[in-house]
């Protein structure tokens, strides 16, 4: 029980929010029009426009959401998924830090289930620090 608290059910929900993202980032590379229309400031629209118009950036995330996230959904070599969103989760929650105060939910929300998974896989990641 208390594995599916601390472990499996952050899992599986940091998979649903990266997966959602990544439908909605295909959407828009598709068909030019986003699935869902978060409430974002003036400097995060440039930002994000800045990100979709870079013609690499944009795709390579999304790709990257799309992998990490099933990674993490299906439970395979989740502990590296999680490695994989880590750069895109810190990328996150400084935008809304500092762009998008409106999202900050997310961004706590996201900042707490990545903490929780690194602290539940942290034995994985000791060698790293070695």
């Amino acid at each position: 029980m208390l594995r599916l608290i601390t472990v499996d059910a952050p899992r599986i929900l940091l998979a649903l929010v990266f997966l959602v993202g990544a439908a909605n980032g295909f959407a828009w590379m598709i068909t030019g029009q986003d699935l869902i229309h978060p409430p974002t400031s003036e400097a995060g629209l440039r930002f994000e426009a800045a990100l979709r118009e870079s013609g690499f950036l944009w795709p390579l995330m999304k790709s990257i959401d799309l992998v990490a996230g099933l990674m993490l959904l299906f439970n395979r070599a989740p502990a590296l998924a999680l490695l994989l969103l880590l750069p895109i989760i810190v990328v996150i929650v400084l935008f809304h830090l500092v762009l998008n105060p409106g999202g900050l939910p997310i961004a706590v929300l996201l900042s707490v289930l990545t903490a929780m998974l690194l602290f539940a896989w942290r034995d994985r990641y000791a060698p790293l620090f070695r």
